[in-house]
């Protein structure tokens, strides 16, 4: 299983190669694949608050919704992770039969990584994996509570979907082997430390 190299980070020494960093970083390079990231998934979400005011069909809008949440899993999981931010993640069966979750990112030092993506582009592509299943979930918790029986299906499907993407991009993020429970782990104790000794320079 592969697992994805530490951000390592060139230091410029002179202002001119700074500020020229910080216009390649912020250009989105990728602009298709930006566009098509935020695409499928804000179009799903759109068709399902809207498409009862615009067709009364129930069947059409769930095909619509799960075809658009296909494209948008098979987009982000092949296209748009692999381009903006590096990485990808992918299912394979061994000789065994025994099937392997593979989590990788982009080898290289820290400036070419930046001349193969920007700051903007990995803004846009963490940003649109986060909110959307975050999105879903509200979704799935109405749906429930409002006794709409025949959306659960659908809003299940945009959960699972949306969710095992943003699942795999973040454990590309934080290494394959890298338990999330430990990383959470080290993020409160960094956050601990950092409280303990700001009280302790005020003091």
């Amino acid at each position: 299983m592969l697992a994805g190299d530490a951000n390592d980070e060139d230091v410029s020494l002179f202002d001119a190669e700074e500020d020229a960093g910080k216009r390649s970083k912020s250009r989105i390079k990728h602009p298709v694949a930006s566009f098509f990231h935020l695409f499928f998934r804000t179009s799903a979400i759109l068709v399902y608050l809207l498409c009862e005011f615009f067709s009364p069909g129930f069947i059409g809008c769930m095909v619509t919704i799960i075809l658009l949440l296909s494209c948008d899993f098979w987009a982000v999981k092949n296209i748009t992770g692999r381009l903006m931010v590096g990485l990808r993640w992918w299912n394979q069966v061994d000789d065994d039969g025994r099937s392997h979750w593979v989590f990788e990112a982009r080898k290289g030092t820290g400036k070419q990584q930046q001349q193969q993506s920007s700051d903007s582009e990995s803004r846009i592509f963490w940003l649109g994996l986060i909110i959307c299943p975050v999105i879903w979930v509200i979704f799935a918790f109405s749906t429930l509570f409002s006794f709409e029986i025949k959306w659960v299906p659908v809003v299940i499907m945009g959960v699972v979907l949306q969710g095992a993407n943003l699942y795999g991009y973040v454990r590309c993020k934080v290494g394959g082997k890298t338990s999330l429970k430990n990383m959470a782990t080290n993020y409160f104790g960094r956050q601990f430390l950092k409280q303990a000794m700001s009280k302790e320079e005020e003091s």
